[in-house]
């Protein structure tokens, strides 16, 4: 019988999908009042892969990366996710945007070894977590590369996304040595 410990801390990520400059600072600005301050942030990735937003959040759309300080416990995931649905509504009632989902908020985790993202959608590769929410392993990082999967989302198999999950994943294997003590 294995002991049983606390899981490593993991490095919160969130992407944030809009057509809209306004919409992507809101989202900055909102998180890292609640989760930390933000450590990493990517650019603004036209996000071409899918239309599958086209109806709901109109065209034109970009992707961005933010990461997050400190690292959290990866249990915290389900509950962040339901915060950022609330965010994505209450900044849908409050803008002006003619779109009726001007902005998308998908928040998930980094280790050393794997992306996983949350989702409110179950499917046969996913795990339920708490409170409608289920978690997906995305990425693996293994031989010194984010190798994707069978499901993994076209656009985050994508070399630049990978640029910048490697600067999260160093960020925080950074943190895990000065928390050793190793400097």
């Amino acid at each position: 019988m294995g002991d049983v410990s606390d899981p490593n801390r993991v490095l919160l990520v969130i992407a944030v999908v809009s057509r809209h400059e306004p919409a992507l600072e809101w989202a900055r600005e909102t998180a890292s009042q609640k989760f930390g301050g933000i450590v990493l942030t990517s650019a603004a990735f036209d996000f071409t892969e899918t239309n599958y937003y086209a109806s709901t959040m109109g065209s034109d759309l970009k992707k961005q990366f933010i990461a997050f300080d400190p690292p959290i416990d990866p249990a915290e995931l389900a509950d962040i996710k339901r915060t950022t649905n609330r965010w994505e509504a209450d900044y849908a009632a409050r803008s002006a945007h003619a779109e009726p989902r001007p902005l998308n908020l998908d928040p998930g985790y980094i280790t050393g070894a794997k992306l996983v993202l949350a989702s409110t959608k179950d499917h046969a590769h996913r795990i339920y977590l708490s409170g409608g929410i289920y978690a997906e392993l995305t990425l693996m990082y293994r031989h010194r590369h984010w190798q994707p999967l069978e499901w993994t989302y076209p656009d985050y198999r994508r070399a630049d996304f990978h640029e910048f999950f490697n600067a999260c994943r160093e960020h925080l294997l950074n943190c895990e040595r000065h928390a050793d003590g190793v400097k």
